[in-house]
């Protein structure tokens, strides 16, 4: 079996993510009605009629386009059943597996209020083994919002840099830019938030909040940004607009007796390589790699700092602190 190009894999999930957008782009163009509705409601989330529509172009995308000469277990939010890539194949028998997200951030785009991202990353076949940590190929695309003119796309091999383009989606033109995370020490004057975007376990996450904010000498212009989109918080991160991120719902929701079907998943965070390579810091609370399974279901907590001096700073605190 050839031996993968693992940058034409890239610019293949880059490509998958184009045509995810453009269906996403057309479904606005008919109306929002279609895309609200709740489709279907899985052990991992809330399926809406955007998401069907993702998710039919991504098994057409996935049926035309994929290499048959690199087999892939494609792990993906509302598939319930394996699926494997050419068609046939069984399951053991491939040699990457494909995590992703057609659409994080669905609520904020179903209503017209924030882009969402369609997420995706490529990792060695390891069975139930394959973890966040072996993603070798990552890709992000910006799905924006029905007056949105412009959409950028972060993608990277492990290891080589971050590759990022800005389109112009009246004009087809694409346009390389530098994203830079912020090097500033501390937070003040900037934005820092933990994710508690839901009444179950906001008032404990508030409360974990006020007490780091504190003990970090509690400066009041710490300003917060409830982006509902894990990718966008990791690209909030990755351009230098945010400095640090906390998602720590899935420690609230156990410390509460409460199921984890509002945390992030797998999906949600399979492109924390893109900030990574950027000089970001993303671990889990404790300080230790991400090692979650790739699957649809597994509940992931995360911190993400804008750089090492941050997270010097930051995450003893916040260690302590839990």
């Amino acid at each position: 079996m050839m031996h993968p190009n693992l940058d034409q894999a890239r610019r293949l999930l880059c490509r998958l993510q184009d045509a995810i957008r453009d269906s996403v782009r057309a479904a606005q163009s008919r109306g929002a009605r279609r895309m609200t509705r709740v489709a279907a409601v899985t052990t991992a989330d809330t399926i809406y009629g955007i998401d069907k529509v993702s998710e039919h172009a991504v098994l057409a995308w996935f049926a035309k386009n994929w290499p048959e000469r690199w087999p892939v277990e494609l792990v993906m939010e509302g598939l319930e059943q394996e699926t494997a890539f050419p068609r046939g194949t069984p399951v053991e028998k491939t040699i990457f597996k494909c995590i992703l997200d057609p659409i994080d951030g669905t609520r904020g785009l179903m209503y017209d209020k924030r882009s969402a991202w369609s997420l995706a990353a490529l990792a060695p076949q390891r069975g139930t083994k394959t973890h966040l940590g072996d993603i070798v190929v990552a890709a992000m695309t910006e799905l924006p919002t029905s007056k949105g003119g412009f959409a950028d796309q972060l993608s990277v091999v492990r290891g080589r840099g971050v590759r990022a383009e800005r389109l112009d989606l009246r004009t087809g033109r694409r346009t390389k830019f530098a994203p830079r995370p912020s090097r500033a020490t501390d937070l003040a004057h900037g934005f820092a938030s933990f994710a508690k975007f839901f009444p179950p376990g906001k008032v404990w996450l508030a409360e974990r909040e006020a007490r780091l904010w504190r003990a970090l000498g509690n400066s009041p212009h710490i300003f917060d940004d409830q982006y509902l989109s894990t990718g966008g918080q990791l690209y909030e991160l990755a351009l230098g607009h945010d400095r640090f991120i906390a998602d720590l719902r899935p420690l609230a929701f156990a410390k509460l007796g409460l199921g984890a079907a509002l945390a992030c998943h797998p999906y949600d965070i399979c492109t924390a390589l893109i900030a990574q390579e950027l000089g970001c810091i993303v671990t889990a609370p404790d300080g230790k790699p991400l090692r979650v399974p790739l699957d649809t279901t597994s509940p992931v907590a995360w911190v993400g700092y804008a750089n090492k001096a941050l997270a010097r700073k930051i995450g003893p605190t916040l260690r302590r602190l839990l």
